[in-house]
């Protein structure tokens, strides 16, 4: 063909472009009925401004091509082999991308098989269309022959194959998760912004179902950085529910993802999640029906407004997290120097860079614990500082925690604890108090699910089992319990056991009416000289257990529920070695023996020191001498030194956990687990400044008429 040959054809494929140009302004402008909706012209990748400036770039080139191609002279009408070339390929790759994508779109989402709902790819058409006319003229004219390369032609087909694999993500982990099918197609907004009464811009990202009416709206507000991959991860999550039917709003928090402001864990979540609210209920496509998914910070930003209305979410998901942050910290009086100091690591700066055990235990060694920070980062960090120097319930952590968050609640929640997660025992008790104090249809809505999960991780258990992914396991309840809640009845809910446990040992998962069990009945295994745990209380009074602490030489940790890769369980055998460490062990078991609920140890004691700590740790010992840690705890408090025994109560963490038959029970009491815990220093000054540590010399008692026990909560088989 000669250029003016092609030259109407060109032109009626400009001609169609500009059609597609003037509709959309059309619509834009005066929103005329004859034309499709604005909704109907995005891609749903680029907003309308710059969509209109490349628009108008692409009619300046075609149409420069089109004149050339018209007066049959310049620059695109003499003929080049490597420019045809180049233009065959862009322009068939081009074209076959837009027909995968109109495939996978009509046989993804049902309400969009009509040309209403592919006018974006039918004008993709138009320009790959375009390029392959023009590309035609020069390999003819220049008598040029296109040949793949395979050092260009591979990198191709792998980054077309790594895009059509990106678009199927929702649908494939749809699948995996066993969702219903996905029915509509999403157009996300990825620059929502509001500004907040001090002036922060929070962005968001909203993901909104094409064709699918009202729908109810998930909102997560994230306190991550927005890498690469938090940013895939986060699209593909958005596109998973938004193909259900829901609008999506991932918002990040202060000075998170690509908010502004500074960042400082949990201070803002309040007031800005109640902002957060207020621009909700301005947006024209939110109907009312909220609900909220998220766990650890993300988890407490739901907390913080879970007692709003007008607007306010009618369904929460939280896991790993809990009411009380300060509880969290300082459980049993302790401060949980490696949960608080990993968190403070991998957060201290703009991008969340997680510590390495090495960094965690440099920070921890040496004193005072409050210079932990400046040991490992060399600097500062104004939120770890604030945790470690208040040690008490005061106003710091009142404007985090609030006040009754719990009974307060006022839409049913889902919580996800884990056996292995620092948030567990607060989680607990806020379910406790939620189905005690709450309103009772909310009470009586709230589920809980306990997994085998450290924090946001799934850790191997003994045996060689390894559970789930957490990732996917976070995920499995949300489109079944957001159906249940906030979509209409006749929706065919999943339904939901008020409780479901996994119960470690048998390692098998199981539906409760109840936490605690009520038929769980309380057990004394009781603390006895010689290093016996036994069902039999002493007879007579029995000889104290005596050891040494000294805060320069604690016992370590090992394994338990910490944030950061060392939780979970592990060996306890060279623990169990240390002369400051007490082992108390039961007989072997002649049937299994499952352990769910609180478990406590009551003690009584004596210490020379004003001011120190008792811990215990609950072991489960196997035939071939491997010990695994189950739960522990710690309790911090003063003394008179050199006085009478005190009685004192530990709480060892709530469990499931079955003993098998022919292992052991076994109990670990010491005054130091660290760095899970800071070190006590004795001396009753405040422990997070003190430098100066001396020893404690501990006694546990055996009296017959004060005996030291283990409280284990059996079930019956």
């Amino acid at each position: 063909m000669t250029p003016r040959e092609c030259a109407p054809w060109l032109w009626l494929l400009l001609g169609l472009f500009f059609l597609r140009v003037i509709g959309q302004a059309l619509v834009t402008l005066f929103q005329p009925r004859f034309l499709p909706p604005m909704e109907e012209w995005f891609s749903g990748a680029v907003a309308y401004r710059p969509l209109l400036a490349s628009q108008i770039l692409i009619l300046l080139v075609y149409g420069k091509i089109c004149l050339d191609f018209t007066r049959g002279r310049g620059w695109w009408v003499r003929p080049r082999a490597r420019l045809g070339a180049g233009l065959r390929i862009f322009g068939c790759a081009y074209l076959g991308i837009m027909l995968v994508r109109y495939l996978l779109r009509m046989s993804l989402y049902p309400p969009e098989r009509w040309t209403g709902g592919s006018i974006p790819i039918f004008f993709h058409w138009v320009l790959a269309a375009f390029l392959l006319l023009v590309a035609g003229y020069h390999c003819r004219q220049a008598g040029a022959r296109v040949r793949l390369r395979w050092w260009w032609a591979a990198p191709l087909a792998a980054g077309v194959l790594i895009w059509v694999s990106y678009q199927l993500a929702p649908w494939a982990l749809g699948r995996r998760l066993g969702f219903r099918p996905g029915r509509f197609a999403v157009r996300a907004d990825k620059d929502a912004s509001l500004r907040t009464s001090d002036g922060v811009e929070l962005v968001a990202e909203v993901y909104q179902p094409r064709r699918a009416g009202p729908a109810p709206t998930v909102l997560i507000r994230l306190p991550y950085d927005r890498t690469l991959a938090n940013a895939l991860l986060g699209d593909v999550v958005g596109r998973l529910w938004a193909e259900r039917g829901y609008t999506v709003v991932i918002q990040g928090t202060r000075g998170r993802y690509r908010s502004s402001g500074q960042y400082y864990p949990l201070r803002h979540e309040r007031q800005d999640g109640l902002e957060t609210l207020a621009w909700l209920r301005r947006q024209d496509w939110f109907e009312g029906r909220l609900g909220m998914w998220g766990g650890s910070a993300f988890g407490h930003t739901q907390w913080a407004i879970a007692d709003q209305t007008d607007p306010g979410p009618r369904a929460l998901l939280i896991y790993l997290a809990s009411t009380s942050l300060y509880e969290m910290f300082y459980p049993g009086g302790a401060f949980s120097l490696e949960s608080a100091l990993y968190w403070a690591l991998r957060s201290r700066g703009r991008r969340d860079e997680p510590p390495s055990p090495g960094l965690i235990d440099q920070g921890a060694a040496g004193w005072p614990a409050s210079d932990a920070d400046r040991r490992a980062a060399g600097r500062s960090i104004p939120f770890f500082q604030d945790w470690v120097r208040h040690s008490r319930p005061d106003p710091h952590w009142t404007a985090i925690d609030g006040e009754d968050r719990a009974p307060r609640l006022k839409a049913p929640a889902l919580l996800m604890a884990g056996w292995f997660d620092p948030f567990l025992p607060t989680q607990l008790r806020d379910f406790e108090r939620i189905r005690r104090e709450a309103d009772p249809e909310v009470a009586a809505a709230t589920r809980l699910i306990i997994g085998p999960w450290a924090h946001a991780w799934s850790p191997p258990l003994p045996g060689g089992v390894q559970p789930g992914n957490f990732r996917l396991e976070s995920l499995l309840p949300s489109l079944p319990w957001f159906d249940e809640r906030l979509r209409p009845p006749g929706a065919a809910p999943r339904p939901f056991s008020p409780v479901r446990l996994f119960v470690l040992g048998a390692n098998v998962w199981r539906g409760e009416n109840e936490w605690p069990l009520a038929r769980a009945r309380p057990t004394f295994y009781y603390l006895r000289r010689g290093g016996v745990l036994s069902l039999q209380p002493p007879g007579v009074d029995e000889a104290p257990d005596p050891y040494v602490y000294d805060p320069e030489n604690p016992a370590p940790s090992a394994g338990g529920a910490v944030l950061g890769p060392r939780a979970g369980v592990a060996r306890q055998e060279a623990i169990e070695s240390r002369p400051d460490v007490l082992v108390y062990t039961s007989a072997p078991l002649a049937e299994d023996l499952e352990v769910t609920g609180p478990v406590r140890l009551v003690m009584h004691v004596s210490t020379s020191a004003p001011h120190t700590d008792f811990t215990g740790k609950l072991v489960d010992t196997h035939p071939d001498g491997a010990a695994y840690n189950v739960c522990d705890g710690i309790l911090r408090r003063a003394y008179a030194p050199g006085g009478a025994p005190v009685q004192i109560q530990i709480e060892l963490w709530p469990t499931s956990m079955v003993f098998q038959r022919g292992h052991r029970v076994r109990l670990e009491v010491s005054s130091s687990n660290f760095p899970r815990f800071d070190r006590n220093p004795n001396t009753g000054r405040e422990p997070a400044t003190e430098i100066r540590p001396v020893r404690a010399s501990q006694i546990i008692h055996h009296q017959a008429k004060a005996p030291s026990r283990l409280i284990l909560p059996v079930v019956p088989p």
